[in-house]
């Protein structure tokens, strides 16, 4: 009798608890299993982070190879994140990193290899399902973990990618993952949750100075009246109100004008306060757009709260009205879209 091909699975290995027990998981259920490596900057983190995944793939007995792409994460991911925050926007590099690198290049190389799928620690789920036509179609479900969920990150996914990815941890919690670490007894356990930026060692604004040229304008309220100086519009997001250093206050950051290079503020919170926003870029994860109007729940940021919604299609331009003002809109960041469980997709807010 034929012996079986062993299914091929590539897993992207950090170092963490998670895409250690991600990789476990597949050793355990006999996929021909493969860790690797990505050195995505030379900070002495990674440098750790390496040694870590080398160890891992030590205990578990499974192949590893470091695959160095720090000019292409460079290109792709940190001069993106700094050509957006010259524009006065505040982008959100992880969701580029997840459609650019991790699900992008490493997918390509992973299946140049000779690989069925490639494997994350995401805290995400997957589910096949047979469309009108008797063809499979993904749908992107959150983490079973609803406080790790980390479908709002993955939201620029589509159905070709979808059909080569594993997320073998999405059916766990945290607390569920640690216990498995355990018991396949990975060195692994201590380590700290990771960066959401990883590329920035500390200090942000000491990242953005070392880059982009600041330069000081005025900083005025709702009536037009100058209040101080900024020291560079960058510096400041919507909704801040630590570090603007204004006597009389507490004020927020209301809005950027990038023509006047005037920083806005107000005193007034409920001014933060939007209920319609526009975005662009939008992706839809199936691969039959939904026709607006689509009432939907959305997240205007990873940690914000769940919202209704109604998306709407006006001259191409897709519109989010929400049921409630949602607090410090801010452009530049993802707002994803869901269905129940289901990730139906997200763009960017204009």
């Amino acid at each position: 009798m034929k012996e079986r091909k062993r299914i091929k699975i590539i897993v992207a290995m950090s170092g963490g608890v998670d895409s250690s027990v991600a990789a476990a998981i597949l050793k355990r259920e006999n996929f021909d299993v493969k860790g690797i490596f990505m050195k995505l900057a030379g900070l002495p983190e990674f440098k750790e982070s390496e040694k870590r995944a080398k160890k891992i793939a030590k205990v578990l007995r499974i192949p590893f190879l470091t695959l160095d792409i720090r000019k292409e994460f460079k290109k792709r991911v940190t001069d993106y994140f700094l050509k957006e925050y010259k524009k006065d926007f505040t982008p959100n590099p992880c969701v580029v990193c997840n459609k650019e690198i991790k699900f992008g290049l490493l997918l390509g190389k992973a299946l140049d290899l000779g690989a069925d799928f490639i494997a994350t620690g995401h805290y995400a789920r997957k589910q096949g399902i047979k469309n009108w036509e008797q063809e499979i179609e993904y749908k992107l479900l959150k983490g079973k973990d609803k406080a790790k969920d980390q479908s709002y990150f993955l939201w620029k996914l589509n159905q070709g990618q979808l059909k080569h990815i594993l997320f073998p941890v999405g059916n766990y919690t945290k607390n569920q993952v640690i216990k498995l670490a355990k018991s396949f007894k990975l060195p692994a356990l201590n380590i700290p949750e990771s960066q959401e930026i990883c590329f920035i060692p500390k200090n942000i604004n000491n990242f953005l100075k070392r880059y982009l040229k600041p330069e000081s304008g005025q900083i005025i309220n709702n009536s037009g009246k100058i209040l101080g100086q900024h020291q560079g519009l960058f510096f400041y997001t919507i909704g801040q109100r630590k570090g603007i250093k204004l006597p009389g206050g507490p004020y927020y950051v209301l809005d950027k004008n990038l023509k006047k290079n005037a920083l806005l503020v107000t005193k007034k919170e409920k001014d933060l306060y939007k209920k319609e926003i526009i975005i662009k870029d939008v992706n839809w994860i199936s691969n039959n757009d939904p026709k607006p109007p689509l009432r939907v729940n959305a997240k205007i940021r990873y940690r914000s709260e769940l919202a209704s919604a109604v998306i709407y299609k006006i001259n191409n331009k897709y519109k989010i009205v929400f049921n409630r003002s949602q607090r410090a809109v801010t452009p530049g960041q993802s707002v994803v879209f869901y269905r129940g469980e289901e990730l139906l997709g997200g763009g960017i807010i204009c």
